[in-house]
């Protein structure tokens, strides 16, 4: 078998399916392995079932070094399984005994093999140059939120407004919605009744306008990835319509 039908063989459909599904069992086995009463009943049969997964991952990134050769590396997603599949090798033992929690990364493989969830990591990746500067805004809103609460709230309530840490993750949680109203705001509105003078606008400003802008920027650059991807499947139908007319105009030619 030569590289270009090794290639196209781990391309397969049926090949993608498979490792889709052994990547499934593979989670499973890891999960089942933090179960006492799992590994007391059937404990060498999945850590046997684990090994054999390990060794099918191990022989499918030999394969596509094989396959793939230099150009292996261009692909990121190809970089992507040869590290997670990397660690997984590693022994686990003293020092890098803290690998055999990192063994879990082997699930996100299917994110590298699945083509839809391949495409929100991807629109994901694109959307960060833009998302940085939302996230600098947000750190600007925050900390200006952080010196202001500090200055008001830090006397009567130093537990949450006590230092700029304290009240950035105080914020933080009123941010998230996580009992915004009865665990902080209405505490400090008995000592302070116009508190909600600054913390209205502030979850206002944060969780309706900067977040939604995050998810926005999310949902277009998934949009851009997917018309990308779409026209290159377009495009590549094109060239191969226009490949197989040609040929049957070689044909009659020679006729």
């Amino acid at each position: 078998m030569d590289r270009t039908t090794l290639a196209r063989w781990l391309e397969s459909p049926r090949v993608t399916n498979a490792i889709i599904a052994i990547i499934i069992l593979n989670a499973i086995t890891l999960g089942l392995e933090t179960s006492q009463a799992a590994m007391s009943f059937a404990g060498g049969l999945i850590i046997a079932v684990d090994r054999v997964c390990l060794g099918i991952f191990t022989v499918e990134i030999i394969l596509k070094l094989i396959a793939y050769r230099g150009s292996f590396v261009r692909n990121g997603w190809n970089v992507f399984d040869f590290v997670i599949v990397a660690i997984a090798l590693v022994p686990s033992q003293g020092g890098l005994s803290v690998l055999r929690a990192l063994r879990i990364l082997r699930v996100l493989r299917v994110v590298s093999v699945a083509p839809s969830l391949r495409r929100v990591v991807e629109g994901f990746v694109t959307a960060l140059p833009g998302m940085g500067s939302v996230f600098l805004l947000m750190a600007l809103i925050f900390y200006i939120g952080a010196v202001i609460a500090t200055k008001l709230f830090s006397s009567s309530f130093p537990d949450w407004f006590g230092d700029l840490g304290r009240s950035a993750y105080s914020l933080f949680q009123i941010m998230t919605l996580e009992s915004w109203s009865m665990g902080i705001v209405r505490p400090v509105m008995e000592v302070y009744p116009y508190a909600w003078l600054f913390f209205v606008p502030f979850i206002m400003v944060t969780t309706f306008a900067v977040v939604n802008l995050l998810v926005g920027l999310i949902v277009n650059s998934m949009q851009d990835a997917h018309a990308q991807e779409s026209n290159a499947a377009t495009d590549s139908y094109r060239d191969e319509v226009i490949k197989r007319l040609d040929q049957i105009e070689a044909k009659l030619r020679d006729k």
